[in-house]
């Protein structure tokens, strides 16, 4: 299984003079176009070489403030400048952390065959915007490394993000960015990976490897404890195929640590459908449907990494949705760890399934608040696009938490509502309950199915990236074509803020 490693990343108060590229911020203030974080010296031997200032040969070029808009520009003695529109003077981490992506991605093709120095010079001063500097330029740097017998080509040698501030406040902001951005990548590798090298048994041990000199405790289950454990759905789901399921729990207790919170991932890890088959345009990219379980098993790890003060259960439900003889069928019912019976209506709702198992289980360890991630349905992306993911949760207290933690992150999130007489499309005449209903809401009936399983009076929030979580499109800002790692960082951000 290969993975992407990120380039060294350095904090320096000047522009390295090393460096092959250069990148700068192209902002409107007031209505004129200034250049952001433009070293003197760099200014001074351009204007020597081309008779007239960088800001000239960036108009005359068509550089542009629009954000993410790049334009590549003749430095001065073989250095390149790339320009990237910010918008407004007054910036915030996120539109840093896309125009320092949206540069390294250009950057990245400067180079050929040879890996390129790249300084990200975008005026950066407070930790915040240090940190989103940092963050873009290691997310933009991204690439994943093909299943191939040829050894895949490093695009980026180093990364300078250079600031005016060398106050220890910065460079934790930039250690931060690191491990985030490590984790996201992380979470980025297992979903590209094809589904006949990260299945669940592969899953299991990769989650149990990055899990290693971490303080994280590892248990896993597979498919005969599973069994005997009475998780149903898990077995069910994971019954048509030879790769059995499991079930993965990481465990962080830092000495201290008063708030508890319980990470839950869909991690399943490829989907036909079932004997619900989905068509053939429809399952290609199915790979992905493990993205929630690796964005709980990559945050957690960051968490552990970064030392955070909040204690974090996380649960990756891993199985393979296939059909076969052994497989399981609509109108089955189903006995989901706990003893609530669930009457299956489409074998191709099987996400649901195998996170009742986990949020139950989750439940017993009596967390504040319990967070679920999953490309769950498609009719979230209906509702709000392939950019914005869905929450739904428990009560506002728990959506307001969620959302605080993902507008510091820099992620996009819309709360939709469960509204009263969901749960009644529920109801079943031989189980407790039904898999779900019919089309109309489908988003907010599958958060309602879960919510079933969350303990009465336990926070909960149900996020559904079924949107975001894979680009099919090209490339734009720090995100690539594939696995985004989405949630990730908003997880991060959530137990940074759960911290005692």
């Amino acid at each position: 299984m290969t993975s992407f490693t990120l380039p060294p990343l350095t904090l320096a108060t000047s522009c390295p003079s090393d460096a092959d590229v250069v990148v700068l911020g192209f902002a409107d203030s007031a209505g004129r176009a200034v250049l952001v974080g433009l070293p003197k010296d760099l200014d001074k031997r351009v204007t020597k070489q081309f008779g007239r200032p960088l800001l000239d040969v960036a108009r005359s070029l068509g550089a542009t403030t629009n954000p993410g808009a790049t334009v590549t520009l003749p430095g001065a003695d073989g250095q390149r400048v790339i320009v990237v529109g910010l918008g407004e003077i007054d910036v915030t981490p996120e539109q840093v952390r896309r125009a320092a992506g949206s540069g390294l991605r250009t950057a990245a093709k400067l180079g050929g065959d040879r890996a390129v120095k790249v300084a990200v010079c975008l005026d950066a001063v407070e930790p915040e915007v240090i940190r989103g500097a940092a963050e873009g330029a290691l997310l933009g740097s991204y690439s994943f490394v093909k299943v191939s017998g040829e050894q895949s080509p490093v695009a980026i040698a180093s990364i300078t993000v250079v600031s005016s501030s060398g106050k220890p406040e910065a460079r934790r902001a930039v250690e931060t960015a690191r491990t985030v951005a490590a984790a996201v990548c992380l979470a980025r590798d297992w979903v590209n990976t094809p589904a006949n090298v990260l299945y669940p048994e592969t899953f299991a041990e990769a989650a149990r490897g990055a899990a290693k000199g971490l303080r994280l405790d590892v248990e896993v289950l597979d498919d005969k404890a599973l069994e005997r454990g009475g998780y149903g759905g898990l077995t069910a789901v994971g019954g048509g195929s030879s790769h059995g399921p499991r079930l993965v729990r990481l465990s962080y207790a830092p000495r201290g640590a008063k708030t508890h919170i319980a990470l839950v991932g869909k991690g399943i890890t490829f989907d036909t459908g079932g004997l619900n088959i989905k068509p053939g345009e429809g399952m290609f990219t199915m790979k992905n449907d493990m993205a929630g379980a690796a964005a709980v098993l990559a945050a957690t790890r960051a968490i552990a990494e970064l030392g955070l003060k909040v204690n974090v259960t996380c649960y990756a439900a891993m199985a393979e949705n296939m059909p076969s003889g052994t497989a399981y069928r609509p109108s089955d019912v189903l006995t989901i760890f706990g003893g609530t019976t669930v009457e299956n209506v489409n074998s191709d709702a099987e996400g649901r399934l195998v996170m009742a198992d986990a949020l139950v289980r989750a439940g017993r360890d009596n967390p504040d608040l319990i967070v679920d991630v999953a490309t769950l349905t498609g009719a979230v992306v209906v509702a709000l696009g392939e950019r914005v993911a869905g929450l739904m949760a428990s009560d506002d207290a728990a959506a307001d938490r969620v959302l605080d933690a993902a507008e510091t992150a820099g992620e996009a999130f819309w709360q939709l509502p469960i509204p009263d007489g969901t749960r009644a499309k529920l109801d079943s005449k031989v189980a407790d309950l039904r898999s779900g209903g019919n089309r109309a809401g489908g988003a907010l009936t599958a958060a309602a199915f879960l919510q079933t399983f969350v303990p009465e009076g336990v926070l909960w929030a149900h996020l559904d990236i079924a949107g975001p979580a894979f680009n099919e499109d090209a490339p734009y800002d720090y995100v690539p074509t594939g696995g985004t790692g989405t949630a990730v960082r908003t997880l991060v951000a959530l137990a940074q803020s759960l911290q005692d």
